[in-house]
């Protein structure tokens, strides 16, 4: 797969802001430290954070009520990660797998887990698939990021 080189450098920035990268050695032990970063000087630990946008129309041009959403979250979401996330709602388009422009009411829900949580990658796609199975849905787009939070 090729990768653009606007992609790495923002993958490389990223990752020197969150204090994740290789890093350099210093050639001499007298060196000056370099700037302290806002990343490194914020309180919090680093966790994953995951955003799935739920679209809601259908094939036969219906919508996902917002009671059908909510049950759906009640019964996958919730006991997939009972410690909480966020549903923001919105409106949203994408070009769908026969080539035309989707517009329709989206539900996007955040999740902040920590690294150490080796479930949620599989409840994660549980949900995912069980959301395209329910609602004959072509996709559910996932969008992953690490984040510095605290509570």
């Amino acid at each position: 797969m090729a990768v653009s080189r606007r992609m790495a450098v923002a993958v490389a920035v990223a990752a020197a802001v969150l204090g994740l990268g290789g890093g350099v050695a210093a050639s001499s032990a007298s060196a000056a430290p370099g700037p302290v970063t806002a990343a490194q000087t914020s309180p919090g630990e680093i966790w994953k954070r995951t955003e799935l946008f739920f679209g809601t129309g259908k094939p036969d041009g219906t919508e996902v009520t917002d009671r059908e959403f909510a049950a759906f979250s009640d019964r996958e979401i919730t006991p997939a990660f009972p410690d909480g996330f966020t549903r923001l709602d919105g409106s949203g388009q994408w070009r769908g797998g026969s080539g035309s422009i989707v517009r329709e009411h989206t539900h996007v829900i955040v999740l902040l887990y920590p690294f150490a949580n080796r479930d949620a990658e599989r409840q994660i796609e549980e949900v995912r698939s069980d959301y395209k199975k329910q609602f004959q849905q072509e996709s559910v787009l996932r969008s992953d990021s690490v984040e510095k939070v605290s509570f």
